[in-house]
């Protein structure tokens, strides 16, 4: 590096913080009109984690694209990150990443080693997935910006939706929650090296033996799918995509928030209210379907609603697999709970207890 950029403080909102609010995007899609296209199996019109367009009966497309500001400071690391974030919605869609295009937003004012060491983050963890990066595009601009568009395959049976949750289901996350906070505090200059540490290694880990441990599961019963529901945990937070699989599976979620796993100083940086624009977007939106119990301190509610970058998968499944699930993951090193379960519907949408 020619000179030290803290890549952080050039960014008003961090990482997948920096996303609208869930309110402004829930009202401008429920006024555009459904898809005809037949061959469109998965659109906008349930929230889902990316698209999916049947290309023959035994081959569907998945496509989705993520960019972002920065949310670490070191740029190779930025680049690993976004690419993990990016193709963790082929993952959560049951797909397979196969090809990647390249977004960049990157400031004249900036050397260029800085947009090197990015590219080359992205392309090692792009590699590291065998998804193979075949250019993009890139244009000026104030504040920097990164990410891809991803391709993916998947057989039209096997496609996982955020709905689909049954009652009775265990709810499975496979990550710690907390980076949002824990990305503020690094831009506020009040996050532990060993909170970033952390927070960086569960954003750059790719969510493909999570998913993997679910295939694993699939392919194990016979008959009925187990897998009933899954999205990942991004910019919305936990709640925001707890209530998307909700709503759309026409269930009610209870969540145990003593078993939910937070990053080390995740807790901290939220008790210091290191809070983003993002975070208060989430909970003003989700204020009215979901409840906490009185047992649940202040600082672990707000942890509800940040805003996560790259993080983990959430499951909906059946619960006579729930040790096998969970066996699969333990074999794999995942550090993934049973977190809650799926009751049928009623008032509140989302209790967490």
């Amino acid at each position: 590096m020619p000179r030290t950029v803290r890549l952080t403080a050039t960014a008003k909102s961090a990482g997948c913080a920096a996303k609208l609010s869930p309110s402004i995007l829930d009202a401008v899609l429920k006024r555009l009109p459904p898809t005809s296209d037949p061959r469109l199996l998965v659109g906008y019109e349930t929230s889902d984690d990316a698209a999916v367009y049947a290309l023959t009966p035994e081959l569907a497309l998945v496509q989705t694209v993520d960019f972002f500001t920065p949310i670490v400071d070191h740029p190779f690391l930025f680049g690993q990150v976004a690419a993990a974030n990016a193709l963790s919605d082929v993952y959560a869609m049951g797909g397979r990443p196969v090809s990647a295009l390249t977004i960049v937003a990157f400031p004249s004012s900036q050397p260029s080693e800085i947009l090197e060491q990015i590219l080359r983050g992205g392309l090692q963890k792009m590699t590291e997935a065998n998804c193979t990066v075949g250019g993009g595009h890139s244009i000026r601009d104030d504040e920097l910006k990164f990410g891809y568009a991803v391709s993916g395959l998947v057989h039209p049976e096997k496609i996982w939706r955020n709905v689909g949750a049954q009652p009775g289901d265990a709810l499975i996350l496979t990550k710690a929650i907390g980076t949002g906070v824990i990305s503020t505090a690094l831009k506020n200059g009040r996050a532990s090296e060993a909170s970033v540490t952390a927070a960086t290694a569960s954003m750059t880990r790719l969510n493909r033996e999570a998913a993997e441990a679910l295939h694993e599961l699939q392919e194990a019963a016979s008959g009925a799918r187990p897998v009933h529901a899954v999205t990942d945990v991004t910019g919305f937070g936990l709640l925001g995509h707890a209530r998307e699989m909700a709503i759309g599976s026409g269930v009610s979620l209870q969540i145990n928030h003593a078993v939910v796993a937070y990053l080390p100083g995740a807790l901290e940086a939220a008790r210091e209210k290191n809070f983003s624009a993002g975070l208060a977007n989430n909970r003003d939106f989700l204020e009215g379907c979901v409840s906490f119990s009185s047992a649940v301190p202040d600082d672990i509610r707000g942890l509800f609603f940040d805003p996560q970058t790259s993080g983990g998968l959430l499951a909906a499944v059946a619960p006579g697999v729930l040790d096998r699930a969970m066996r699969a993951f333990e074999c794999r090193n995942i550090p993934a709970r049973m977190i809650g379960e799926a009751v049928r519907r009623r008032h509140p949408l989302i209790e967490i207890i």
